[in-house]
């Protein structure tokens, strides 16, 4: 029976290309010169999280824009980044803002995936596997179906399609 996996994974060569070039750019521009300005990332186990040291709430500003340019060239999406997170005041007068980089399907999401799909009417049925949405169908046409109403329904996740079986 032809099937998808619905993920959500974001390129992480080109996530952590982007962030060694926004260091490397905070390093060489005017407006940063001896500011405490930096990216950081870390990685535990499937979670990835990216920490934004600066020295004013302005220049975090500054480092996010420069990360989401170099992001966008580099084709990684920008939905992955999750910059909803407070900037705090890390001793001194230095600030730091705590950036999530979104990996694998929530429970929440994999629910409203699924009943989306259901929702559809196609002849496809989707089971949440971990933190993957597997979509099965008697027909590739309808699958191709369920992507297309998908990528139009959910427009704030970045979803990708893989495992594409006949």
């Amino acid at each position: 029976m032809p099937s998808f996996d619905t993920v959500l994974e974001p390129d992480l060569v080109e996530l952590r290309n982007a962030v060694d070039q926004t260091t490397k750019e905070i390093g060489t521009r005017f407006d940063f010169k001896g500011s405490s300005a930096r990216v950081e990332m870390t990685e535990k186990g499937k979670d990835r999280e990216m920490v934004l040291h600066a020295d004013s709430d302005f220049q975090i500003a500054q480092v996010v824009d420069i990360l989401v340019g170099k992001l966008s060239k580099r084709g990684v999406d920008v939905r992955f980044l999750d910059l909803t997170a407070k900037i705090e005041k890390a001793g001194g007068d230095k600030v730091r803002q705590q950036v999530m980089v979104k990996t694998g399907i929530d429970s929440e999401s994999a629910k409203k995936i699924q009943a989306l799909v259901k929702a559809s009417k196609l002849k496809v049925q989707a089971q949440i596997q971990g933190d993957v949405v597997r979509v099965t169908g008697a027909k590739r046409d309808e699958l191709q179906m369920a992507i297309q109403h998908l990528r139009k329904s959910l427009t704030d996740l970045p979803l990708s399609f893989t495992n594409f079986r006949e």
